[in-house]
């Protein structure tokens, strides 16, 4: 059994991930109006859309507030590729390029959390579809808290402490584990949690893991 009652972890970046955004527009453009984007452009308009997102995301806090964050983000896409589209293929584009899957290594970073006797969070920036999206990865957690209903963003310590409170125990009973040492790592050591990161690179910094594999070893 692991000392901890607890392990939160980050989603974006640490439980799931972008799939191919890019060369997913490049595809849908390609198949729905007939045009070629190159690399470069479908990148670009990419980023603008994640950027726009990212920025936005807490305003989306129920369905309503989320479809209208989607289809300015579809507007991005279509504007930035230069294609002619209603609102409805717009968001199909959107859907399309905008596909998130679990990282291999999520699964078993969950599982071991588990196996140690602990509860799990996801603590995460983002919609409040994010518990749905986690699901439709294959992933759950006992509890998922993202910045849009709980109303903080991370590195804000208030969102860790929230769900703490949710899980029922003390930031000495807790991990974090996450990707970034801005948001994850600040945010959670000033709530007085233990932080892991992760860093999948091909040379992971020192004092990170390169797998959440890696955890079963770091909990037993």
């Amino acid at each position: 059994m692991s000392r901890y009652r607890a392990v939160l972890f980050d989603a974006y970046g640490t439980l799931i991930r972008l799939d191919r955004p890019a060369a997913r527009l490049a595809a849908a453009v390609r198949r729905r109006f007939g045009r070629e984007l190159a690399e470069g452009a479908a990148g670009a308009a990419v980023r603008a859309e994640i950027a726009h997102y990212a920025a936005h995301c807490q305003s989306a806090r129920d369905a309503a507030s989320l479809g209208a964050l989607r289809l300015e983000c579809a507007r991005i896409l279509t504007g930035r590729t230069g294609v002619e589209a209603g609102d409805e293929d717009a968001l199909r584009l959107l859907h399309e390029t905008i596909v998130l899957q679990p990282y291999p290594d999520a699964p078993d970073g969950l599982a071991a959390a588990r196996s140690a006797g602990a509860a799990t969070a996801v603590v995460s920036n983002g919609d409040w579809s994010l518990a749905a999206a986690l699901a439709s990865a294959g992933l759950a957690a006992d509890v998922v808290v993202d910045s849009a209903t709980a109303g903080i963003a991370k590195p804000d310590p208030a969102i860790f402490r929230h769900a703490l409170e949710l899980l029922r125990v003390t930031a000495a009973d807790a991990l974090h584990v996450g990707d970034s040492e801005q948001t994850d790592g600040a945010g959670a050591r000033a709530a007085g949690i233990d932080v892991v990161i992760v860093d999948r690179g091909a040379t992971p910094r020192p004092g990170t893991i390169a797998s959440l594999r890696e955890l079963e070893g770091l909990l037993g």
